[in-house]
């Protein structure tokens, strides 16, 4: 429980009606969990604007209401906050409730369209295997030690991601790496975590169906290092144009990195093959687990990362050197008959493209085909099927377009937006199944030895979303069950 005055400290309030010192016991912008004495904040969101539920908040207890406007009618016994932007001032309040979880921790966040969830699991298990302790927030799993936690989004509600903070406190954790994604940037749902650092990994076409257009993509991104104080560092990729964007009007200390630019932290491929990478770092040749030049430069800016969090270089680099790849991030299974088949999250056109051109690349022999099955997600950005559709057609020996999460859109009408982007000459080598169990055993069918299958999109996911309901679908253990 606190007292309201204390979870308004930092809030910039238009307009105040009632008193401040009364007793809060929760914080909520859901109706429905309104208890006696708490404080409901009217959020406006993409589908449901919390004003609407004011009077729903107060008839189930609440004694105070946050919003952007004051609701009809006003109850005498209730005190409202008005503010320029309630999911702001959720982030900010709900710090205030936690005790500043944060400013316990070393919290980096990591933004940008690919390369998340690689860079916080490197940053995490690189700090773990150094002795120390920490948690993350992950497309893949949240942690607190070694306990996980399924998250509900890339990056939590301010509201959850600040009562996780403080369990990571309350756990003795030093260092927390977050993912920011796009909408969480946008929604505020970081208000209230004072960052030590944050890191750019690259953007490209993704989420054009909530950004409305790609100036507004990049201005999410950006606004994360608008907001970095002159105590935190920005560290950002020099080979992405883009990342001069990020810089500007960011008070934080400016770092670089790259494997082909000039930059503060640099790396050089010495190898780089379906068995891992070998780089060149401060001198010194090491191997890693990772593999593709997209990894070098993940693995470059996690080094990076380390030094500017002041941790041993010498140690840094071999504990990034003892960590596999993120689940379904360029994971890898072999059987029998020596072909590669590599489960991969790539579900926009870049790091479609990127994947894709690393593993033709790395091909054991020149013989050896690239065999790709890939869907594109219903109710979703509708503008890159068609691209991800001609990149398939274009890269592959041979292509099978299949379901992914179809939620509430008809499969075969996905694929045949797949399919216009698919060039006259190519359309011999692609096939269409909609069932994705179907699909990966006729890619294992139509394997050679020494060939590549790629299964692109779903990676770390092991359900399909159809209609509502998600139905538990695991691709590794289909794939082993295939080859026994």
């Amino acid at each position: 429980m606190k007292m309201l005055q204390v979870l308004l400290r930092g809030l910039s309030i238009k307009k105040l009606l009632g008193p401040i010192d009364i007793p809060i016991t929760t914080l909520c912008f859901d109706s429905r969990q309104a208890v006696a004495h708490s404080c409901f904040v009217a959020i406006v969101g993409t589908q449901v604007d919390g004003h609407n539920y004011v009077s729903e908040a107060i008839a189930a207890g609440s004694s105070a209401i946050v919003c952007e406007e004051l609701v009809e009618p006003i109850q005498a016994d209730v005190t409202y906050i008005v503010v320029d932007a309630t999911d702001k001032a959720l982030g900010i309040m709900a710090a205030n409730f936690y005790d500043h979880p944060s400013k316990k921790l070393k919290v980096v966040a990591v933004t940008g369209t690919n390369g998340k969830t690689t860079m916080v699991h490197l940053l995490y298990n690189m700090v773990k295997q150094m002795g120390y302790k920490a948690g993350m927030v992950s497309t893949i799993c949240n942690k607190i030690l070694d306990q996980n936690y399924s998250p509900s989004h890339t990056t939590p509600d301010a509201l959850q991601l600040q009562a996780f903070l403080h369990l990571m406190v309350e756990a003795g954790c030093q260092y927390c790496f977050i993912e920011a994604s796009s909408h969480g940037i946008v929604q505020n749902r970081l208000a209230g975590v004072d960052l030590l650092g944050a890191i750019f990994t690259n953007i490209s076409h993704e989420h054009l169906d909530y950004h409305i257009d790609f100036l507004h993509y990049i201005k999410a991104k950006k606004k994360l290092f608008d907001t970095l104080p002159t105590t935190a560092f920005a560290l950002v990729n020099q080979e992405d144009k883009n990342s001069s964007v990020m810089l500007q009007n960011c008070k934080a200390k400016k770092f670089t990195f790259s494997i082909c630019d000039p930059a503060n932290f640099r790396a050089k491929i010495v190898t780089n093959t379906l068995d891992g990478l070998e780089l060149e770092i401060e001198q010194q040749q090491i191997w890693f687990q990772l593999i593709g030049a997209f990894n070098a430069s993940n693995l470059v800016a996690a080094y990076g990362a380390s030094q500017l969090l002041g941790l041993n270089s010498q140690k840094s680099l071999v504990a990034l050197s003892a960590i596999p790849p993120a689940l379904g991030r360029m994971n890898k299974v072999y059987h029998g008959k020596k072909q590669h088949v590599i489960i991969d999250y790539a579900h926009t056109p870049d790091a479609l493209e990127k994947v894709m051109a690393t593993l033709y690349a790395m091909r054991p022999t020149t013989n050896s085909r690239l065999l790709t099955v890939m869907g594109c997600g219903g109710n979703r950005d509708k503008q890159k099927r068609v691209m991800i559709g001609k990149i398939l057609a274009d890269n592959s020996d041979m292509a099978i377009f299949t379901s992914d999460n179809p939620r509430d859109e008809d499969p075969q009408e996905i694929i045949n937006s797949m399919q216009l982007g698919v060039p006259v000459a190519a359309r011999q080598k692609v096939l269409h199944i909609i069932d994705r169990t179907m699909a990966l055993k006729m890619a294992c069918l139509l394997a050679n030895a020494n060939d590549v299958i790629l299964i692109a999109g779903k990676g770390h996911e092991n359900y399909q979303e159809i209609k509502g309901v998600k139905h538990y679908f695991c691709e590794e253990e289909i794939i082993q069950a295939i080859y026994k």
